[in-house]
């Protein structure tokens, strides 16, 4: 089961690698992009940031295959971009907890930062939505001390919804 799934563009970093994975109680990272899967770099570099946590890095759909082969597993999963997260719940899969982290601005296309951390497109708005009527909320927080901010809200202040 995938206790903790979170959107954040930056992968692995310190917030991820020490508060999340103490809050979660998980034994790895699972890092979750079709594009991340096939870089080679990001495969050799991403672990380096998990300070000594194993890391898995694979596609979208290994992502649901290992996920569906390690049920009894408490499974943390990092998807860079809410379409990512998006086809893990369409598959079907257990999800305990979700939220986003950071959702940085994608160069070229026509953004609103609706938190201090998130940028969103009126199409992100759309995957936000579905996310919204699955989980019957989408929130933000950068560590699990952090108070929760409605993305939701957010995203209708700024005219995406």
């Amino acid at each position: 089961m995938i206790k903790h799934m979170r959107i954040d563009s930056r992968l692995i970093h310190g917030q991820v690698a020490a508060a999340w994975m103490n809050h979660i109680g998980a034994k790895e990272i699972i890092v979750c992009n079709d594009a991340v899967a096939q870089d080679r770099i990001q495969k050799m570099a991403l672990p380096l940031a998990a300070r000594g946590t194993p890391v898995k890095v694979f596609s979208i759909q290994e992502t649901i295959d290992y996920a569906k082969a390690h049920e009894d597993e408490t499974l943390f999963v990092i998807c860079k971009f809410p379409t990512d997260a998006l086809a893990l719940v369409e598959s079907g899969l257990e999800i305990q907890e979700f939220n986003v982290g950071t959702a940085a601005p994608v160069q070229g296309t026509q953004y609103k930062m609706i938190t201090k951390t998130i940028a969103a497109t009126k199409e992100d708005a759309q995957v936000y939505q579905k996310l919204c009527d699955h989980f019957g909320k989408v929130t933000s927080r950068i560590t699990p001390a952090n108070e929760e901010v409605d993305v939701m809200e957010g995203l209708r202040k700024e005219g995406l919804l």
